[in-house]
């Protein structure tokens, strides 16, 4: 069933946000890169000069995994399906990148459209076979298990409480775990509240319609876009 449509009309009968127009460009998530949050991080590293990177290769000839390197692998990933969401703009779909939650979380994207709301995490699939299970997803390149589905799950439920708030009506977030450069993904049959998939699938989206007014839609993308609204996620 369709939402009712939101928002307040001008003149010429369009609809419009007030709250978008006053908001600080330092509390906007909008221009949000792919990834701002990772590069951030990487520019920020004791990693970042010369004598970080030799301090890097010495730990890769020891066997030693830097976190910067994972920080390398996590940001491929958000650009890659951030490229595939941006391609989806021209079709009543907006995006916001890169949202931090209190703890150091981070929604890699929000999708926000005709088909709905989608809380998107992307991992590394590092060519490797992913199956994903309840709360865990297991791959041959890992060793342990990794919590990625609880995760995206538990960040997911965080953002429908945050939009719901601000917007003043329900929002429901769908969680999304995609994995880029897998091998193969594969989901568990009982796992049917988190959708599963290759960076392949992700234009998929843009073809789900039927759940979003376009007003309300916007009124969503005025909120997620807005800082200061997570601040207490």
């Amino acid at each position: 069933m369709r939402e009712r449509p939101d928002g307040k009309r001008s003149a010429n009968g369009k609809t419009y946000d007030p709250e978008r127009l006053f908001l600080p460009p330092d509390d906007d998530l909008a221009p949000n890169r792919p990834g701002e949050t990772l590069r951030a991080r990487l520019d920020g590293s004791a990693a970042a000069g010369a004598s970080g990177r030799a301090r890097l290769l010495m730990a890769r000839l020891l066997g030693r995994r830097p976190v910067e390197d994972a920080w390398r692998r996590a940001l491929a990933a958000e650009q890659c399906v951030g490229a595939a969401l941006e391609g989806l703009a021209g079709s009543g779909w907006d995006v916001v990148h890169s949202i931090v939650l209190p703890g150091d979380a981070i929604i890699s994207h929000l999708l926000i459209g005709p088909g709905g709301v989608f809380g998107i995490s992307a991992r590394p699939g590092r060519r490797g076979r992913v199956r994903a299970g309840e709360s865990q997803v297991r791959t041959d390149r890992e060793r342990r298990p990794c919590p990625y589905v609880r995760e995206t799950r538990h960040d997911a439920v965080r953002a429908s409480h945050v939009l719901s708030r601000g917007c003043g009506f329900l929002v429901q977030v769908q969680p999304v775990l995609v994995f880029v450069g897998a091998r193969s993904v594969e989901a568990a049959p009982e796992l049917d509240d988190v959708r599963v998939m290759g960076e392949g699938e992700v234009p998929g989206l843009g073809a789900l319609g039927g759940v979003l007014h376009p007003d309300r839609a916007r009124r969503i993308h005025t909120v997620a876009r807005n800082r200061r609204v997570w601040l207490w996620a």
